[in-house]
């Protein structure tokens, strides 16, 4: 049951406007007041173009007289449109082909929202890194030891327990240092006692989580596990890296609920390097149907391990 983030949930509405006849200084005069980077233009309602703070600022800096300059000789036209039914993602890869960081958000032909780049990152800012990081689905090949051309499993003494059904594989491509391409995952099932003990721990009794009578009446239709709980798997695999892992950062985008019973497992990947220590992460987390249910991004610090901790690595086969 996915419900994806939509441009309805991160864009901008009621959309400031102005009409096709005023001029620059009018427009430049409606940014600064209304403390915006743009505005929509229209021609009797119907959207016409966008002008920016930028365009108006280098008009303001060229012309002798803004104040009889029209509008329409600075705005971006024609306009790139969305739906406020589309996924955040169709809408960054829109901007992308069009080179643009705007898009008028339109129901027919009336205007209801304007969504940016701007907005995007305030809310889910992993969406546009995820154009540019790998995921780990597109890797075709195993991480493997460089010396011996094998991949190889880590099996360590980082946590200080393990239980039945718990799962956990860590990948490296070296058994020396964390390396862009080092990969650990965590499966567990969630249990009716682990949502009732997340919700007792953290204090969230939402009943959406434990009342099935008040559930059956939300979007979701029963009770479903709490969001932070299934993000702690994340936190589950990155303790079974090799290394003290500490958190640094972390990104979220929750695209779809768990429910109460069901296998989900953390991927992480490193995907990149700050040096010193600080790494890069792509996490994410799937359910038993192999559907993506949090989509997200970290950065750690990895720390050398105490020396009581024991590390071995051996091949995969």
């Amino acid at each position: 049951m996915p419900f994806p983030i939509r441009v309805a949930d991160v864009m901008s509405s009621p959309v400031e406007t102005i009409e096709l006849d005023e001029t620059v200084a009018t427009a430049a005069a409606e940014c600064f007041e209304n403390d915006i980077g743009s505005l929509v233009v229209l021609d009797d309602d119907v959207v016409a173009g966008i002008v920016t703070g930028m365009d108006l600022i280098e008009v303001l800096g060229s012309v002798d007289n803004p104040g009889e300059q029209p509008i329409q000789t600075v705005m971006s036209t024609p306009v790139v449109t969305t739906s406020p039914e589309a996924t955040v993602g169709a809408a960054v890869r829109k901007m992308k082909e069009h080179d643009i960081a705007r898009l008028a958000v339109l129901v027919g032909d009336d205007l209801v929202g304007l969504v940016s780049t701007d907005d995007i990152v305030r809310y889910v800012p992993q969406v546009f890194h995820r154009y540019e990081l790998p995921s780990e689905h597109e890797a075709t090949d195993e991480p493997i030891d460089e010396a011996t051309d094998e991949p190889i499993d880590q099996t360590q003494s980082m946590t200080a327990y393990e239980q039945a059904g718990w799962k956990f594989e860590c990948h490296s491509r070296s058994d020396e240092e964390t390396t862009v391409g080092d990969r650990v995952t965590f499966t567990k099932t969630i249990s009716e006692q682990d949502v009732r003990t997340f919700a007792g721990a953290s204090g969230d009794t939402n009943r959406l989580h434990l009342d099935e009578e008040y559930a059956r009446q939300t979007r979701f239709g029963t009770r479903i596990v709490h969001g932070t709980l299934v993000s702690g798997l994340i936190s589950a695999a990155l303790a079974r890296l090799p290394g003290l892992t500490i958190y640094i950062s972390q990104d979220l985008s929750f695209l779809a609920p768990v429910d109460i019973g069901d296998q989900v497992t953390a991927v992480c990947e490193v995907v990149g390097t700050f040096g010193q220590n600080k790494y890069e992460l792509t996490t994410d987390v799937f359910d038993e149907d192999g559907e993506k249910v949090i989509e997200g991004e970290a950065a750690v610090l990895i720390d050398d391990s105490p020396e009581l901790t024991q590390v071995e690595r051996s091949a995969v086969v």
